[in-house]
């Protein structure tokens, strides 16, 4: 008869030396990159962050806790097959004090090749101490059709900080430069500047090329700057890295929670060559997640 007690035991055992969270989340940023040499392939980089406030924390020690979330992470054709599939598992630093406001997110970059085409991308999250917690889903649609012959940007990738020239090649550089990413483009309290990163594909050469930036409010009040591109190689790629100060766009309301589109439009005199948009978040509330802790 002992063992029927055991269960309920662990179990009331685990309720009490476990931090209960809200509901666990994921953030999922995707980008689309069109290597000049590729042919009929594309870069995708797929950034998943899990932060760490929605998560369960179980008392590992007597003075720490940790938490720990498994994220299954798929790509799938317009045919509803599978090209990318993998199951990741997380586990943020422990803490001393589960009641702390802000908890460690973690996250993690994929570099993946694909083909031209339609694909779904698809991440799961479900915590690993709280069995009854719903799974978190979320999904995003990627086209991959960008022009082979006529100029064309990259999808806007929002950074923490400036973007740092290096020599390293892995998954978390491009063009020369070291990015961390921003999470879901989140800029919270503290930040003062607006960082970021593309890259202009079949530009002419021997042109010199001008920036173009927009910033508008989801009210519509929009603020302008300008900036150099030079002239682009011929036969690759050319890597933008730029920043906008958050603090000179208080007219509109930057400096208060919302959401904000930045559309980048590289210019040969005043004709527009290419441009894209991006989407980002003031969020003074809170201060933004940190980037990329994991580099796998």
């Amino acid at each position: 008869m002992r063992p029927r007690f055991l269960l309920p035991l662990l179990l009331v055992l685990l309720t009490a030396l476990s931090a209960r969270a809200a509901n666990p989340t994921l953030l999922l940023d995707v980008a689309r990159f069109r290597p000049l040499a590729a042919g009929n392939s594309y870069e995708v980089d797929v950034y998943v962050t899990v932060p760490g406030n929605g998560l369960t924390y179980i008392k590992r020690t007597r003075d720490t806790y940790q938490a720990g979330a498994t994220v299954v992470l798929q790509v799938v054709s317009a045919s509803g097959q599978a090209v990318h599939s993998e199951t990741i598992t997380l586990k943020p630093p422990v803490i001393s004090d589960t009641t702390i406001g802000i908890k460690n997110p973690q996250s993690f970059l994929r570099r993946l090749t694909l083909r031209g085409g339609e694909y779904t991308v698809k991440a799961e999250l479900k915590d690993l101490y709280r069995k009854s917690a719903a799974t978190f889903k979320t999904e995003q649609p990627l086209a991959l059709d960008f022009s082979a012959t006529a100029p064309v940007l990259s999808d806007v990738v929002f950074l923490a900080k400036a973007a740092g020239k290096t020599t390293e090649q892995s998954n978390f550089s491009r063009g020369g430069y070291s990015l961390v990413r921003t999470p879901a483009g989140n800029y919270g309290r503290g930040a003062d500047q607006l960082y970021f990163y593309v890259e202009l594909y079949n530009a002419p050469a021997g042109q010199p090329l001008s920036l173009h930036y927009h910033v508008e409010s989801a009210e519509g009040f929009a603020a302008d700057a300008d900036a150099p591109l030079g002239t682009a190689k011929a036969g690759r790629p050319t890597p933008v890295a730029g920043e906008l100060p958050l603090g000179g766009l208080s007219q509109l309301g930057i400096e208060t929670d919302g959401t904000y589109m930045l559309t980048v439009e590289v210019r040969s005199g005043k004709k527009v060559l290419a441009s894209r948009q991006g989407q980002f978040v003031r969020t003074q509330q809170e201060y933004a997640p940190a980037g990329a802790s994991l580099p796998r």
